[in-house]
């Protein structure tokens, strides 16, 4: 008797927990923090998922931006966060990667352990940029006049750690060049700038501000950070065309949420961000410069979280990438 009501008491639970996950999120809001400030490419994103999201829901999918430490506050409130599938955090290289490379063991979470991993989106290059006004035409160039000069030119990010900072330091390294990173609280405040000439350059992703700007000649695009060219940005060359041999740092965007967030709730999320991923949406992510993942599951999700954690523990180990430059 006692095991056959242990059996009656498991379905009644695994019945509860479908349904539960059927009626998510039952016009509740549900909130996708972003750990930048609006504007930039990651926020950018954000809305166009929150809002594909909100649509097939018919419910509100807001955005909440919690800026600073190159993400790392909305990634430690999302882990903190009561799971019930209604905090999600727009992870990224950044968030998942880069930040658990440069501070191994001094996170008060785990970036793995304390996460599930529903939705990737997809993968997206960095951009470094110039005003159109400076003579340099292309990354070489700007290269030697870096060597020759160390110390003279600046470029901006959306932050000390972020993917966009760490991408050109790793190439500072490669290239034994000497330029000064200038911070900013978000990608779009140093993209500003550089287009107003207040900063000879910047980097960022891609997708959002960049893209624009370099479309409309505000900014010459000198490379973008990924192993090829991006379909948005044809003529501009990859960092390893120009000169870098081996060069490649490939960002990525996805939802992510607490680990304890029921699995009927995590299988819907994947199932839902999967299906609008495949919809418009696609369209709109690749008219930014996105490569949309193709139904990627919870499992390879966290696969690829997990190896790009390797990766960057290694180039921030072997460039000498110090957790306060």
């Amino acid at each position: 008797m006692k095991n056959s009501a242990r059996i009656i008491l498991a379905g009644i639970a695994l019945f509860a927990g479908s349904a539960v996950a059927q009626n998510y999120p039952d016009g509740k809001p549900v909130r996708i923090l972003v750990g930048y400030a609006p504007g930039g490419g990651t926020d950018t994103t954000a809305r166009m998922i929150a809002q594909a999201l909100g649509e097939l829901w018919g419910s509100n999918v807001l955005v909440e931006n919690r800026p600073g430490a190159a993400g790392n506050i909305a990634t430690e409130f999302t882990a903190k966060a009561n799971p019930d599938g209604y905090t999600l955090v727009f992870c990224n290289i950044g968030s998942h990667a880069i930040t658990p490379a440069r501070f191994t063991g001094r996170l008060t979470y785990d970036p793995v352990a304390d996460f599930a991993f529903p939705v990737f989106i997809g993968g997206l290059p960095n951009v470094f940029m110039v005003h159109p006004s400076l003579p340099f035409r292309t990354l070489q160039q700007y290269s030697a006049y870096a060597k020759k000069y160390p110390g003279k030119l600046n470029f901006g990010s959306s932050g000390v750690g972020a993917s966009p900072h760490l991408s050109i330091e790793y190439w500072k390294t490669l290239a034994g060049i000497n330029i000064v990173h200038v911070p900013y609280k978000g990608a779009a405040l140093a993209l500003a700038d550089v287009m107003s000439g207040h900063m000879e350059s910047s980097v960022g992703n891609l997708a959002g501000g960049p893209l624009g700007a370099i479309k409309a000649g505000r900014v010459r695009a000198l490379a973008v950070t990924s192993a090829e060219r991006n379909a948005q940005v044809p003529d501009v060359p990859t960092f390893a065309e120009s000169g870098v041999e081996g060069y490649d740092v490939t960002g990525w965007y996805g939802l992510c949420t607490q680990s304890k967030v029921p699995q009927p709730i995590l299988a819907k999320l994947n199932a839902d961000g999967n299906k609008v991923l495949s919809g418009p949406l696609k369209k709109r992510l690749e008219d930014q410069g996105i490569t949309v993942a193709k139904s990627a599951t919870p499992a390879q999700f966290a696969a690829h979280v997990k190896s790009e954690i390797a990766k960057w523990t290694k180039v921030v180990k072997d460039a000498n990438l110090q957790t306060d430059r």
